[in-house]
């Protein structure tokens, strides 16, 4: 017999015994949006930067190996727009920007640093003979 679920259940993604039942369980749409917007290509490394200290885009740019400047400025508006980061612009001569987590973003080290002990324990370092071997094969 399958429990009914209740409206706080659908609300919190929590599907408790729904395998057992034989039905399929539902993805929490909450975590689904976060882990498309976290997931996005480059996204996670500008996470990773800013969370060591704020950065302005140059230093963003150097950080973050095979970023374009475009790619890089429409993550940042991205995560601007989710309040993720926050762009200061410094009155000075010439202006300075630079780019800083707010509390939201904060809030995303320990994801981060878990992603972060999971590739240490599972992801080889690649060397760069590595790197070049993979774009051969990936052209054959």
């Amino acid at each position: 017999m399958s429990r009914r679920l209740l409206p706080k259940d659908i609300a919190h993604g929590i599907l408790r015994g729904m395998n057992k039942a034989g039905h399929s369980p539902a993805l929490c749409s909450r975590f689904h949006r976060a882990s498309e917007l976290i997931g996005r290509r480059w996204t996670g490394a500008i996470i990773f930067v800013l969370l060591k200290s704020r950065c302005r885009f140059a230093t963003l740019s150097s950080a973050i190996p095979d970023i374009t400047d475009r790619m890089l400025s429409d993550r940042l508006r991205e995560l601007e727009d989710e309040g993720i980061i926050e762009r200061t612009v410094v009155p000075e001569t010439p202006i300075r920007v630079e780019y800083a987590l707010t509390k939201k973003g904060r809030a995303l080290a320990s994801a981060i640093n878990a992603i972060t002990e999971w590739a240490h324990k599972w992801i080889p370092v690649e060397t760069p003979a590595d790197k070049g071997q993979r774009r051969t094969l990936r052209r054959a």
